[in-house]
Protein backbone atom coordinates (compact mmCIF):
# COMPACT_ATOMS: atom_id res chain seq x y z
CA UNK A 1 0.00 0.00 0.00
CA UNK A 2 1.19 3.51 -0.56
CA UNK A 3 1.26 6.24 1.99
CA UNK A 4 -1.53 8.16 1.32
CA UNK A 5 -3.72 4.87 1.10
CA UNK A 6 -2.14 4.05 4.57
CA UNK A 7 -3.14 7.50 5.53
CA UNK A 8 -6.80 6.91 4.00
CA UNK A 9 -7.96 3.40 6.05
CA UNK A 10 -6.25 5.33 8.95
CA UNK A 11 -8.91 7.99 8.55
CA UNK A 12 -11.92 5.49 7.97
CA UNK A 13 -10.57 3.39 11.05
CA UNK A 14 -10.78 6.52 13.36
CA UNK A 15 -14.63 8.41 11.60
CA UNK A 16 -16.02 4.57 12.52
CA UNK A 17 -14.49 5.55 15.89
CA UNK A 18 -15.79 8.39 16.26
CA UNK A 19 -19.27 7.41 14.45
CA UNK A 20 -19.61 4.77 17.33
CA UNK A 21 -18.68 6.86 20.25
CA UNK A 22 -21.12 9.28 19.17
CA UNK A 23 -23.85 6.70 18.90
CA UNK A 24 -23.11 5.26 22.19
CA UNK A 25 -23.23 9.05 23.85
CA UNK A 26 -26.57 9.88 22.18
CA UNK A 27 -28.00 6.87 23.74
CA UNK A 28 -26.86 7.62 27.23
CA UNK A 29 -28.47 11.13 26.48
CA UNK A 30 -31.52 9.69 25.86
CA UNK A 31 -31.50 7.71 28.70
CA UNK A 32 -30.45 10.55 30.86
CA UNK A 33 -33.43 12.96 29.35
CA UNK A 34 -36.14 10.24 30.52
CA UNK A 35 -34.64 9.95 34.02
CA UNK A 36 -34.81 13.78 34.59
CA UNK A 37 -38.27 14.26 32.84
CA UNK A 38 -39.51 11.19 35.12
CA UNK A 39 -37.81 12.94 38.27
CA UNK A 40 -38.72 16.80 36.97
CA UNK A 41 -42.56 14.75 37.36
CA UNK A 42 -42.26 14.04 40.33
CA UNK A 43 -40.87 16.96 41.59
CA UNK A 44 -43.94 18.32 41.13
CA UNK A 45 -45.97 15.76 41.92
CA UNK A 46 -44.15 16.04 45.67
CA UNK A 47 -44.78 20.43 45.07
CA UNK A 48 -48.20 19.53 44.90
CA UNK A 49 -48.69 17.58 47.70
CA UNK A 50 -46.98 20.07 50.24
CA UNK A 51 -48.93 22.96 48.74
CA UNK A 52 -51.82 20.44 49.73
CA UNK A 53 -50.74 19.79 52.49
CA UNK A 54 -50.49 23.86 53.73
CA UNK A 55 -54.11 24.02 52.05
CA UNK A 56 -55.42 21.69 54.43
CA UNK A 57 -53.75 23.30 57.66
CA UNK A 58 -51.29 20.48 58.55
CA UNK A 59 -48.80 21.15 61.13
CA UNK A 60 -45.94 22.80 59.86
CA UNK A 61 -42.61 20.37 60.16
CA UNK A 62 -41.12 22.96 62.79
CA UNK A 63 -43.98 22.84 64.92
CA UNK A 64 -44.28 19.11 64.99
CA UNK A 65 -43.18 17.71 68.77
CA UNK A 66 -39.97 15.64 68.75
CA UNK A 67 -40.40 11.43 68.53
CA UNK A 68 -40.89 10.10 71.66
CA UNK A 69 -37.27 8.58 72.38
CA UNK A 70 -36.21 12.26 72.40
Amino acid sequence: MTELENRVTELEAKVAFQEDTIETLNDELKVHQSRLATMQHQIKLLAQKISEGKDSNMMPIEQEPPPPHY
